[in-house]
């Protein structure tokens, strides 16, 4: 496979001392991937559910409960080279106490085109944001469904009220008002057309409008939030087919998350501050932002929370009495452990039900960002479920609001991590996985309060665990160092993957070490096709959680700070010398495989342990903090992972550059002895493209041998479906080449 890309390849130059690694790495041709392709896409097939929501239900014979289950799901299309989006629905019998049985109703059909949904409260009606081409234009519509079908047809783009509407995760909305009749989404404020400096000749009768200078510069959300510059609030009328423009929100901030107050008289939305520039918001829980009420009548905007904290998540309860939403603090670590706060409706008062975690108490971790899901209520008012990392596992919680207490309705089920959908009149809809089995989706009826352990679940859509891998979580111990630090007994955790070992055939397997990216992240056990489509080619796969992942309590996050290039890359290191102590790893076949801090970590250790590791493949590395600090639009956490202060006006000392120098993979490029093999999107804003380029230019010049892959539509994560399968197809075959490992599926069946 290709890919939409563009290669630089830099080979070992005559008399160079790169002799020991072999032979240069030839070109791929179709024939020597196409059996990784093969595998890639018998495994990347499976697909994973995006949303359910539960319709009216009825009464059949005998007085049995039946409830319609309504699903969506994506799946890599590689034929095609785009995400498929499919529909499927199932019948639910249920007695009035739990569900007994699923059965499928119909087909599965494709969805097209679709950019957002949302099923209004009754359930009677269903809003889609989706788009079409007229004359060559691409025209964004809003469109009501209900059981008698389309009834409302709403061109947003022609009525050119506003920009594009805004369906990302940061932002965006969808929210019903509780009479059905008005619908709330965020877009771009609307700008004045541009006009050339040198317009064509007008026709007399076109008026004369004043518009923007063509190349003006728009400050923007950065890394995949790029067209994301000036959000605003709207309401589009689904009687009348108007549409209003929220305008009384405060200037300094950027409004998102919105939804209804419980009189639908006004409207609560999280905003961002954005003066006196934005800064990058994706995977960055740690923005200056409050919640706000934005009341329609009186044409006002209070504040409900602090101004000086970062929130998100606001989540109104089903009798409209209270409202809970996730707080945290303002830079630092880009991702923290967060506060579960809540707000009395009647009295604006404001509480923590779950404060942050620094260490466990009592098996809990605490709360991350992404916690909680659109319906996270349970019928009874006091109840929260929600669904996050606790240790190297992704648990689903629920919390008694009164009480303050967390509880784990998953701890001891074989899946290594549940994801909550939702939660319908108690009725919870969850999808579930570990690394060798891909994600179904189950149903639970949530018991009343104090027996939620006795929750049964029952499986809608199985998947089979694939026989011929196995899993384990590896406790890691770092040592104490001399100098006392607080944070040197955390315990951290290493996710590993690996080939069943066959008594007849006992063997040893060459190892693949990967540190997640971030850094503050995490290797929940879950479904991660790239890894187990490694381990089906015959890699054991070390997924490393260093100190510092989330899942592990705020003391954890904060031990890294100051220690970055140095903590993250020696935990990576201790992981890999306790996995090889199991006996089955091969210590002289390893490599290393990350993205983005994942791969400032496998740069550093090849330089570091330049024996030890004999290939690396990297994608968007981080490779000097130094040159990338004016590139990256999120400059503070270059500060905030060296321990050093930062403001919006800073400008960089000699010292602060010289610290973030000598912490970068940069330094060890002399020792280098590893091939390496680098991935980047030409759209990159959170790690500039030009660091792997730094980076392969000097081992180039070395005599190293390094391969260069330049993806220009792709941004950080190069997530388009060619591109993640042309990435680890090329991956996968540098690291095999320079392990002299050939392909080996085991002989699991992959139809």
């Amino acid at each position: 496979m290709a890919g939409n890309r563009e290669e630089a390849v830099g080979e070992p130059r005559p008399g160079a001392s790169q002799g020991l690694q072999g032979a240069p790495f030839p070109s791929p041709t179709r024939a020597t991937l196409a059996p990784l392709a093969a595998v890639y896409q018998a495994l990347g097939r499976f697909p994973s559910v995006s949303s359910a929501w539960l319709a009216a239900g009825f009464v059949g014979g005998g007085g049995a409960q039946y409830l319609s289950l309504f699903t969506e799901w994506c799946q890599p299309d590689l034929e095609r080279c785009q995400l498929l989006q499919f529909s499927r629905q199932y019948i639910l019998h249920y007695d009035g106490k739990a569900v007994v049985s699923v059965t499928p109703f119909g087909l599965p059909a494709e969805i097209q085109n679709q950019l957002l949904t949302s099923v209004s409260p009754t359930g009677k009606h269903k809003a889609i944001l989706t788009h079409h081409f007229e004359k060559g234009q691409k025209q964004e519509v809003l469109e009501v469904w209900s059981n008698s079908g389309k009834v409302r047809h709403i061109n947003l783009t022609a009525l050119d009220k506003h920009g594009k509407v805004y369906t990302d995760g940061h932002f965006g909305c969808l929210a019903w008002s509780g009479t059905e009749k008005r619908i709330l989404y965020v877009a771009e404020r609307r700008r004045q057309k541009k006009h050339p400096l040198f317009p064509q000749e007008r026709k007399m009768e076109e008026p004369s409008e004043a518009g923007e200078e063509q190349f003006v510069y728009y400050d923007n959300w950065g890394e995949a939030l790029s067209d994301k510059s000036v959000p605003v609030l709207c309401v589009v009328n689904t009687e009348t087919s108007e549409v209003s423009i929220l305008d009384d929100i405060p200037e300094y901030v950027s409004p998102g998350q919105a939804l209804w107050s419980p009189d639908n008289k006004s409207i609560v939305f999280v905003g961002w501050w954005h003066e006196p520039f934005r800064l990058g918001l994706s995977a960055c829980s740690n923005r200056r932002s409050a919640l706000f009420l934005l009341d329609l009548t009186e044409k006002s905007c209070e504040l409900l929370s602090s101004d000086d904290k970062a929130v998100s998540s606001p989540r109104l309860s089903p009798d409209g009495a209270r409202l809970i939403y996730l707080e945290g603090p303002v830079f630092g670590p880009h991702r923290h452990c967060l506060k579960l706060k809540m707000l009395n409706w009647q009295t604006k008062h404001t509480s923590i039900v779950v404060d942050v975690v620094r260490t466990a108490t009592d098996g809990f971790y605490g709360i991350y960002p992404g916690a909680l899901p659109l319906l996270c209520w349970a019928t009874d008012n006091n109840r929260v479920l929600l669904s996050t990392p606790q240790r190297s596992r992704k648990e689903l919680l629920v919390v008694d609001i009164n009480m303050g207490s967390v509880k784990s309705i998953t701890a001891g089920e074989p899946e290594g991590s549940w994801t909550l959908l939702g939660i319908h009149q108690d009725l919870l809809l969850a999808s579930c996985s570990s690394p060798n089995c891909p994600p179904s989706l189950k149903v639970g009826m949530l018991p009343i309060t104090g027996n939620e352990l006795g929750l049964q679940w029952i499986t809608v859509e199985k998947t089979s665990v694939l026989s011929n891998m196995e899993w384990q979580i590896l406790a890691v111990h770092p040592p104490v160092s001399q100098e006392g630090s607080p944070y040197t007994d955390q315990t951290f955790e290493a996710v590993l993957l690996s080939p069943q070992v066959s008594k007849e055939r006992e063997k040893t397997f060459p190892l693949i070490v990967s540190p997640h990216g971030g850094p503050h992240a995490v290797f929940d056990a879950c479904w991660h096709p790239t890894m187990a489509c490694l381990c089906q080619l015959g890699f054991a796969v070390l997924m490393v959680n260093y100190r510092d992942s989330l899942g592990f309590g705020q003391a954890s996050i904060d031990s890294l700070i100051s220690h970055v290039g140095v903590q993250d890359v020696e935990d990576t290191q201790l992981a890999v010398e306790i996995a090889l102590q199991i006996g089955t790893l091969d210590p002289k076949r390893i490599a290393l495989f990350g993205g983005s801090h994942g791969g400032f970590i496998c740069c550093h250790l090849i330089g570091r342990y330049p024996d030890m590791y004999k290939a690396c493949a990297v994608r968007s590395p981080v490779i000097n903090m130094a040159t990338l600090l004016g590139t990256s639009d999120i400059p503070d956490w270059r500060y905030s992972a060296l321990g050093l202060p930062y403001f919006s006006d800073q400008i960089p000392t000699e010292v602060d550059l010289a610290t973030m120098l000598l912490s970068s993979p940069i330094i060890h490029a002399a020792k280098v002895q590893a091939p390496v093999l680098l991935c980047v999107g030409a759209k990159d804003r959170r790690v500039s493209p030009c660091q792997a380029l730094e980076y392969y230019r000097v081992l180039r010049a070395r005599g190293v041998p390094v391969r260069l892959l330049w993806y220009p539509e792709e941004n950080h994560v190069i997530s388009g479906v060619e591109a993640k399968a042309d990435v680890f197809i090329n991956c996968a075959q540098w690291i095999m080449h320079h392990l002299s490992v050939e392909a080996d599926t085991g002989g699991q069946q992959l139809s």
